[in-house]
């Protein structure tokens, strides 16, 4: 099986090349601002990901010179005074934004994410919610949130703390510091920063090689790590047990373990 949309969608491209999910925002004359379509493919994609034991990694990125300006807030607002109507986005947000960017971080498959030019709003928090971010040297990661008037949204405030801490989350959501790549990286909120020409073939190099790892391992493993954050550390434990016995059942562990007797690499299928 491979993963496919019921239909296309304007700005998304969708592709399966072997265990490799492709997902590209492709908007380049509006930086790859998301629109509620694009948004409803990116979630339609991920969970189909999920379910799918074809794919084992997912790669997301922007077409063009930028990985995403945000969500498409002009085209949502045309002609209603550039105003949303009272009550519409708190309940819109429960099934795009705030629906998407746990499917990034729940996804039982690893995710990694090549940004390019701008990631902000939503881009920023996609970059932040895959599990690696490779990124230009000279990209530019911002929450602008604060200039515009409005709050942080698509969970900015539940992942910049943990990632570059209270402080540095400060200044990013409530100052708009504007973070280089480079930097980005040095506050941890990023995996790796390159230069911009290396960053296709450092991502794919790193998205091929989870593709080619124990898939019900690392799923396990990026589950853990999630819910370890809201846990006591007995409750986590438990879950750990819990892994534990499910990662011991698969495949991969069988290989695993006969490649480490036999003293060579292991050759992963993913089951």
């Amino acid at each position: 099986m491979t993963v496919a949309l019921d239909r296309p969608v304007p700005g998304l491209f969708v592709d399966q090349e072997g265990s490799v999910l492709t997902l590209r925002l492709d908007r380049a004359e509006r930086r790859n601002a998301i629109g509620d379509a694009m948004m409803a493919g990116l979630i339609e994609a991920l969970d189909l990901a999920g379910r799918d034991d074809s794919v084992r990694a997912v790669y997301l990125e922007g077409a063009g010179d930028h990985f995403c300006g945000g969500a498409d807030i002009i085209a949502r607002n045309a002609g209603i005074d550039g105003r949303p109507r009272p009550g519409s986005i708190q309940r819109r947000l429960p099934s795009q934004a705030h629906r998407l960017i746990p499917l990034i971080c729940e996804v039982q498959v690893p995710v990694v994410c090549a940004v390019k030019g701008w990631a902000a709003g939503i881009g920023l928090q996609l970059a932040a919610a895959a599990d690696f971010t490779v990124t230009a040297a000279d990209a530019t990661f911002w929450a602008p949130f604060s200039e515009r008037g409005f709050t942080p949204d698509s969970g900015a405030t539940w992942l910049l703390p943990r990632l570059v801490g209270s402080v540095r989350a400060r200044e990013l959501l409530l100052l708009g510091r504007r973070l280089s790549g480079t930097e980005a990286a040095e506050w941890g909120l990023v995996h790796q920063a390159v230069a911009p020409e290396q960053v296709d073939t450092v991502a794919r190099e790193l998205v091929d090689r989870l593709a080619a790892g124990p898939t019900v391992s690392l799923g396990l493993t990026k589950w853990l790590l999630h819910s370890g954050a809201a846990l006591p550390l007995d409750g986590q434990l438990r879950n750990e047990a819990f892994a534990m016995e499910l990662s011991s059942r698969s495949e991969d562990f069988r290989e695993g373990i006969g490649a480490f007797k036999e003293r060579r690499s292991p050759e992963f299928k993913g089951r």
